[in-house]
């Protein structure tokens, strides 16, 4: 899974957003590395193991062939608090990581394979993610 070797600060505020009010990316939104993307139409978090089981069924679809770029990093840390303790006595633990979406950001790129495999390859990658998706092609 990915997650940053080193962190300037272990826990991060929330960064609270309104679903109806946020704006659409604007770096990362073209297909610059491969020749087939899959871009977010949603807002959202996504965990790194989410991007590591969409980076799986992806890389089984496509076979030995191909090559994948994972265009975004899971750097922000996410929190949680044990079950059944009262609230209170500080923050939680780190649990993980995630990295923050806006709509329109690609992240998945293949190339070397043909189109339909891609195709399929990336929708399967898209099924594994919290946001809803849509394969995109190089111009």
């Amino acid at each position: 899974m990915l997650f940053p070797k080193k962190v300037k600060f272990r826990k991060w505020q929330t960064f609270r957003r309104n679903p109806k009010r946020v704006g659409v990316a604007t770096r990362g939104t073209e297909v610059s590395f491969g020749s087939f993307g899959i871009k977010t139409t949603d807002a959202a978090r996504i965990k790194s193991n989410q991007i590591e089981a969409a980076r799986k069924a992806m890389s089984r679809a496509l076979g030995k062939t191909g090559k994948i770029w994972i265009r975004i990093f899971p750097d922000m840390p996410y929190t949680k608090k044990p079950a059944e303790v009262k609230l209170g006595k500080g923050k939680g633990d780190v649990q993980g990581y995630v990295a923050q979406v806006l709509p329109g950001r690609v992240i998945f790129e293949v190339d070397g394979v043909p189109e339909a495999t891609a195709k399929e390859a990336l929708r399967k990658a898209g099924t594994k993610l919290p946001v809803r998706t849509k394969v995109v092609v190089r111009e």
